[in-house]
């Protein structure tokens, strides 16, 4: 079996649900959804797509990067969307950051997220 390595970013919902922020198993990184959470644990950029995205896709990369990998590492991403009409939002922060990468991507709305302020969650996969 391989090792597996995790990385916990201290959000107040990995202890209770029981999840880390990322797992390495062998040469991938599987990096759970992801919110627009800062470290103080506030929402960063309420009511702002763009911000939101911009503050996910950090969040990913401090993710990786503590488990030596980075955003050009990253092979698939998924968006969870409480608005799909404002996708080139959400769209413009994803493109500014993996448009050299070019993962697969797949954007879908859904109807909340756990809290009422987030508007998006990405989730990412990497490989080493």
């Amino acid at each position: 079996m391989q090792e597996r390595k995790k990385y916990s970013s201290g959000a107040k919902w990995e202890s209770i649900v029981g999840y880390s922020r990322a797992v390495q198993v062998g040469p991938r990184i599987y990096v759970t959804g992801t919110t627009a959470t800062g470290p103080n644990g506030a929402i960063v950029g309420v009511g702002d797509a763009y911000a939101q995205a911009v503050q996910c896709i950090k969040n990913i990369e401090r993710a990786l990067d503590a488990l030596g990998a980075g955003l050009d590492n990253v092979v698939r991403t998924r968006m969870f969307v409480t608005d799909i009409s404002r996708w080139e939002e959400y769209g413009r922060a994803h493109g500014e950051f993996f448009g050299e990468v070019m993962p697969t991507t797949t954007m879908v709305e859904v109807s909340r997220l756990i809290d009422p302020e987030m508007l998006i969650e990405i989730e990412a996969d990497a490989e080493l």
